[in-house]
């Protein structure tokens, strides 16, 4: 054989070599992905993130959580002995490498190959109009600057506001007479209230900032008297107080948030005025859980929504002896940032389907993200849904749904807490008006009021009376996020608590 002939024989075999090597680097890339990617949660979208945020962010904490050590990131950074020892005890962090450093190098090579360098961002197919259903009204609840209001509800009876502030305090603000005092006070932010015919129930969240530490209480006020349940949470957000089993005593639904533990938690109410605790789900980011008896079987099940790791909207089916069957309904990828959801008959066929916002940004990838939003989730009549529409809103957080020009279909208003400040900052408050409903055919609309604040929550209600249902924002000025310093300061003058949006139909 001649030196030449053999050269080129042996290029070809590496060549080959090299080729087939890649290729099942390539098969095994995919099957380390699929087994470790999608182990606690939906298989996150390789194209949803850029590579720097890949690189940067995501796959350090990710090689931590299987237990591989990636530069010199440190998951335990900043935090307590006493929160270091809940984490390891959760196995959050395992001590024993779920990988053999090969097979780490090989589906961080695969996941960097394959992110794309930037991303789409701000949707730019969409057209907004300007509003004119709305007719704005500021209010002012104190002179201090900043606004920092927790919790939001509005009482159709008394025809007032109640809010509360990071400081511990239930305000209530009358909109006929214009009076404002304080109901209650309690140790840290308020983030729940729920008012019955002899007691109420306040939540206080403990810790606001991400924590491990458990520290959150539920009081409970008769008059003036207020004592807390015995019973500490990780971080409560959400209390939702019914009687569940039909024996005359309410039950608590507990969403506690926690940061990287969590769970949803059962208090079941006994005869003597205490509770009986039971776990529902062993998941963090837990925000809120709604009563529905959605498999029309007579009992009242539990409908929650969960925004950190398996972000999903979960059915916990009532089965014997207040225990509950647990269906993942609808189930997101972990970097979408579920925010919010609402039980509606949108099609009004009889059975319930979900609405749900996409969009809290307060996390390891702060970029505006296209596919941040809302989502009609229909149900095929078995409570399996199918994502039906979807209106992009970068940093979508809270919605409302109601017949607003009552003209037979549900129209929304959304707020957006981390809107795209660079591309669209007046998208802080938008309005869908529902044209055909069948068709999902929605006007979008803003409002001129967008930047007055920041707006953190929204409820809805005849606040005037006048037979049409108007909304009510509250403001959240902590920098939690970057802002321009145009808006912060804009905030800060302004100094506005709460906005009025009055409905304009009659």
């Amino acid at each position: 054989m001649r030196p030449g002939q053999f050269l080129l024989i042996f290029f070809f075999a590496l060549a080959t070599l090299i080729s087939c090597t890649k290729k099942n680097n390539e098969a095994k890339a995919e099957l380390l992905f699929q087994a470790h990617c999608a182990r606690c949660h939906v298989g996150p979208d390789i194209g949803a993130l850029p590579k720097s945020m890949w690189a940067e962010r995501v796959l350090p904490d990710m090689a931590s959580r299987m237990g591989i050590k990636e530069g010199d990131y440190d998951p335990f950074k900043g935090m307590s002995f006493e929160e270091k020892e809940i984490v390891m005890k959760a196995g959050v962090y395992p001590y024993t490498p779920l990988l053999e450093p090969e097979d780490w190098a090989i589906l961080k090579e695969y996941i960097l190959s394959n992110a794309p360098d930037s991303l789409a961002g701000q949707a730019e197919n969409v057209e907004y109009g300007v509003q004119d259903h709305f007719k704005s009204e500021k209010i002012t609840l104190d002179d201090a600057p900043g606004s920092y209001y927790t919790f939001l509800d509005y009482d159709d009876n008394t025809q007032s506001i109640r809010v509360g502030d990071i400081s511990g305090n239930l305000i209530e603000h009358s909109v006929s007479s214009g009076s404002t005092e304080v109901l209650h006070k309690v140790n840290s932010a308020v983030v729940d209230y729920t008012q019955l015919d002899t007691i109420s129930f306040i939540t206080d969240v403990g810790i606001l900032d991400p924590s491990e530490l458990s520290s959150g209480k539920i009081f409970r006020a008769y008059d003036d008297k207020l004592e807390a349940i015995p019973e500490i949470f990780h971080r409560p957000v959400n209390n939702l107080v019914t009687d569940f089993d039909g024996d005359g005593i309410d039950e608590l639904v507990i969403s506690e948030f926690g940061h990287r533990t969590g769970q949803l938690t059962l208090m079941r109410g006994l005869p003597n005025g205490n509770y009986e605790r039971r776990i529902l789900l062993t998941l963090p980011g837990t925000i809120r859980a709604v009563a529905e008896d959605m498999d029309k079987d007579g009992d009242l099940d539990i409908v929650a929504i969960t925004s950190q790791g398996d972000e999903s909207i979960t059915i916990l089916y009532q089965e014997e002896d207040l225990r509950f069957r647990v269906d993942r309904a609808i189930r997101f990828s972990p970097i979408y940032g579920s925010s919010w959801f609402e039980l509606l008959d949108y099609d009004h066929d009889g059975d319930i389907d979900i609405v749900t916002v996409n969009g809290d940004n307060a996390d390891k990838t702060y970029i505006a993200k296209p596919y941040h939003g809302l989502r009609i989730h229909l149900n095929d009549g078995q409570n399996q849904f199918t994502e039906a529409f979807f209106h992009p809103l970068n940093g979508a957080t809270r919605f409302v749904s109601e017949d607003f020009d009552q003209d037979g279909d549900f129209d929304f208003a959304v707020i957006s807490t981390f809107p795209d400040y660079e591309n669209a900052p007046d998208l802080a408050l938008v309005y869908l008006e529902n044209q055909d409903a069948s068709k999902f055919k929605f006007k979008p609309l803003k409002f001129e009021e967008s930047n007055l604040s920041r707006w953190f929550l929204l409820d809805k209600g005849d606040i005037d009376a006048d037979g049409d249902i108007d909304i009510i924002l509250s403001a959240f000025t902590y920098t939690f996020t970057p802002v321009p310093e145009k808006f912060s300061k804009q905030w800060q003058d302004n100094n506005v608590d709460i906005l009025l949006l009055q409905n304009q139909l009659k």
